[in-house]
């Protein structure tokens, strides 16, 4: 939002045609347990394609346990007897050139130990390639000021229709599922992760991150859930709490959520560099406000480290960049320099440090092996779509989503001007409005706006769930409390829209 402050073991995929031994070296597979409470975990396994292209794979596994078992699956068919398993591939995902990587996740559930699996294959060939595997982990309870240390005393529970939420991919100009369904990311922003940790407010602003409080988003019918990110607090740069302990209570907010039918939207909200500029927010190097442009120095580091922490779980979408404004950097004076700024990084007028360009955030996140979603943002906080589509990155699996924010106050808000630059580019590629809002505590604007992003099967996340209790003379806020209880007239107009297109 402008100007916010914020109160697996190791087997391989290999063609039919191989013989064994060409398929025990044609192949890796990555293991993982995602998160794990007592008596069940969720799994996920990328598979990489060293062999001959192929257009069909099952892959299948014993667990070392007779109390260990898959209970629901995605992105393939799963079946198990006794302790094998096996996963054959879903229509959108059985061809795999050579190099090409896929993946494949489940619920599962154990009683005693959760040992990792064994004797991977791919096609009835045994695969002795390269071993990745992520030891199991325990997400902890919701903690009032820092992160947890104890494991919740249940699982995930109630989740939404189809259970855990859907793997995701770009086709065309839609979002997709595994099964090739249509796939709007209908939400809201769960704003604190970008400035809590640097202004000694913990990891969340002491808000819940636990079942009880997933519940009632549900009752909203929530789908995604866009959460605005520190760079300093991820990188260990600054902030308490940071690094490792700031890195996992990310991760077992996204698993908690993921587990119960949410997608995640990971948002780079506040990053470092010095920016004293036009429009400045803020004049520290570190990341305690907006700046007009990520860094090269940090930002390529930060999406390398979060990629790795989720590739192999497609149900994440990682938002490079809030809302760059390196056009208000040069004062409006050159908006081809500022395009060539948001695409290229570089040096750029108005701002003294190196930038890194969504062309290099595609590819850090990219070089790790991650397939995940990636939203790409445009200039004027967002808000300006018009020259998108010319200064597009190159994404080599073409899995991009235009980010586009809209509020009352910002310059694009007729349904002219929506037409014109937003339709233009959602005839080629996905958008997804972000953010959308307004700062009466009303919800005409927003109404016009969701209307016109239903007419085009688009999605959106309104700002903000957080009850910041500001709303009943300004501003943005959907919530009286963490039980979902919706703010006069905003709360109230948002819930009720996004209830009946839910339905």
């Amino acid at each position: 939002m402008p100007g916010t402050a914020g109160p697996p073991a190791a087997a391989g995929l290999v063609a039919d045609t191989l013989p064994a031994s060409a398929a025990a070296e044609a192949c890796t597979v990555t293991y993982a347990v995602q998160s794990q409470w007592p008596g069940g975990f969720q799994g996920n396994v990328s598979i990489t394609n060293l062999g001959s292209p192929m257009t069909s794979w099952t892959l299948a596994f014993d667990f070392p346990t007779t109390g260990q078992r898959v209970t629901q699956g995605w992105s393939g068919t799963w079946s198990q007897t006794g302790t094998r398993v096996t996963v054959t591939n879903a229509s959108w995902n059985g061809s795999l050139g050579t190099g090409a990587t896929t993946w494949t996740g489940f619920i599962g559930a154990f009683s005693g130990t959760n040992p990792v699996p064994t004797g991977f294959s791919v096609n009835g060939h045994a695969c002795n390639g390269p071993v990745t595997t992520t030891p199991p982990t325990t997400p902890p309870t919701t903690p009032p000021t820092t992160p947890p240390t104890t494991p919740p005393t249940t699982p995930p529970t109630s989740p939404l229709p189809g259970g855990a939420a859907p793997a995701l991919r770009v086709s065309g100009n839609k979002i997709r599922t595994a099964t090739n369904a249509q796939y709007r990311l209908l939400g809201v922003n769960r704003s604190s992760g970008e400035y809590a940790c640097v202004q000694g407010k913990g990891q969340w602003d002491f808000g819940p991150v636990d079942q009880a409080s997933v519940d009632a988003m549900k009752t909203w019918k929530i789908r995604a859930l866009r959460i605005p990110l520190n760079e300093d607090c991820w990188l260990g740069l600054s902030g308490t709490p940071s690094g490792a302990t700031y890195q996992q209570g990310v991760r077992d907010y996204v698993n908690l959520l993921v587990a119960n039918g949410i997608n995640p939207i990971l948002d780079l909200h506040w990053t470092r560099g010095e920016y004293t500029g036009n429009i400045s927010a803020c004049a520290d190097v570190a990341a305690t406000c907006q700046k007009p442009m990520p860094s090269m120095q940090y930002t390529p580091q930060f999406w390398t480290s979060v990629a790795n922490a989720f590739k192999g779980n497609n149900a994440v979408v990682f938002d490079l960049f809030n809302e760059p404004y390196p056009d208000a950097s040069n004062n409006w004076s050159d908006m081809p320099a500022a395009w060539r700024c948001l695409r290229d990084g570089g040096t750029c007028t108005g701002i003294t440090y190196e930038v890194a360009g969504m062309q290099d955030l595609v590819d850090a996140v990219r070089a790790t092996g991650a397939t995940n979603v990636l939203l790409v943002a445009g200039l004027t906080w967002t808000n300006d779509l018009s020259q998108w589509l010319a200064y597009k990155p190159n994404d080599p699996l073409n899995n991009i989503v235009a980010s586009w924010h809209s509020y009352n106050f910002n310059a694009c808000v007729t349904s002219s001007c929506w037409d014109s630059q937003i339709g233009t580019v959602a005839a080629q590629v996905p958008v997804h409005a972000g953010e959308i809002g307004q700062d009466t505590c009303a919800h005409d604007y927003i109404d016009q706006v969701m209307s016109w992003l239903d007419t085009k099967r688009l999605g959106y996340t309104a700002w903000t769930w957080n009850p910041w209790g500001i709303c009943g003379s300004s501003g943005n806020v959907l919530i009286e409390d963490y039980a979902g209880t919706p703010t006069q007239t905003y709360g109230e107009g948002f819930k009720a829209h996004l209830l009946a297109v839910s339905s």
